[in-house]
């Protein structure tokens, strides 16, 4: 099935951050402490937070801009020529003071050892001209993306939610934390299954999960909400209804970046006048591919449409 996505235009915000890969094996225990000694042999450098999201519209065919903070580093340059190499518009505000965010995974044998994590939580006042860079750019896109990993980037996002209210966009949401009332008056909120637990409490049955799930919509003023359930695939709460979806991975490997898959094929599908449910029902098939990635790998247009073939 052939898929066309090049009219559509999607605007993304949020903290972006470089990942990092670092592969190779291991076949004896460190003498300076009980870890295992991993040889390198391959590094692979990706777009990681929001910036992937930006990337798997991009791979889509559709034209996406981005707008985070990033600092003058070599990070930071590392992160801007991917996204340029994946036809993602830029709109970086660049610090100083500032570190670009970085997560280095270590992996021996395919299993992950460690992670790093490198960053730096960014001060309000620095993030002020996001919100001016957003309002600049939203007039040209059909939907906007709100990519929260809760590093600071979307420190004005309620500023910048009442602005995209106000020109009537379509707002899709990966939230973040305990509190979503910054997220109020949002079109969709993509949290996962333990994200949704941790605003709501847990939930015994399907019915318990309905009632927490349409009272989340209710008092968001949200006009759907969609939790992602891992094997058990995705509940779409939309006018009432609630819409099972079943997973479609084969065999998942990694879920590294499966979120930023299914809110960009969501914001895709969206823009290019899908309904809620169709929308949700290819993003799930985009997520079936990506897991069956090693690491942050973004879903590819070809791959889309062997899936739903």
């Amino acid at each position: 099935m052939s898929l066309n996505f090049s009219q559509a235009t999607v605007l993304v915000a949020g903290d972006v951050m470089l990942d990092r890969y670092w592969f190779g094996d291991t076949a004896r225990i460190s003498p300076e402490a009980p870890v295992p000694v991993v040889h390198v042999a391959k590094v692979r450098t990706t777009a990681g937070g929001a910036a992937n999201v930006a990337v798997n519209i991009a791979n889509l065919g559709a034209r996406t801009s981005l707008i985070s903070a990033i600092g003058r580093d070599a990070a930071g340059e590392d992160l801007t020529e991917i996204l340029e190499t994946a036809r993602v518009n830029c709109h970086f505000l660049r610090a100083d003071d500032f570190q670009t965010i970085i997560k280095l995974r270590l992996l021996a044998r395919g299993q992950q050892v460690v992670r790093a994590d490198f960053e730096k939580r960014p001060e309000r006042e620095m993030l002020l001209p996001l919100s001016d860079l957003f309002t600049k750019q939203s007039a040209g896109h059909a939907v906007i993306v709100f990519s929260d990993y809760g590093k600071g980037g979307l420190t004005h996002l309620v500023s910048m939610m009442e602005h995209a209210r106000r020109q009537n966009k379509v707002v899709l949401v990966d939230p973040k934390g305990s509190d979503y009332s910054a997220y109020r008056g949002a079109t969709l909120l993509t949290p996962n299954r333990d994200e949704f637990a941790q605003v709501t409490g847990s939930w015994s049955n399907e019915e318990e999960l309905e009632r927490k799930a349409f009272s989340l919509c209710e008092h968001l003023e949200l006009k759907a909400l969609l939790v992602t359930r891992s094997e058990e695939g995705m509940s779409l709460f939309v006018e009432g209804r609630h819409v099972r979806i079943h997973a479609e991975a084969r065999e998942v490997y990694d879920v590294s970046g499966a979120g930023d898959t299914v809110i960009g094929t969501l914001a895709v599908a969206l823009a290019s006048g899908y309904t809620l449910e169709d929308a949700a029902f290819l993003a799930n098939r985009a997520a079936g591919v990506v897991v069956g990635k090693v690491g942050t790998a973004p879903i590819l247009l070809e791959e889309l449409e062997r899936a739903i073939a």
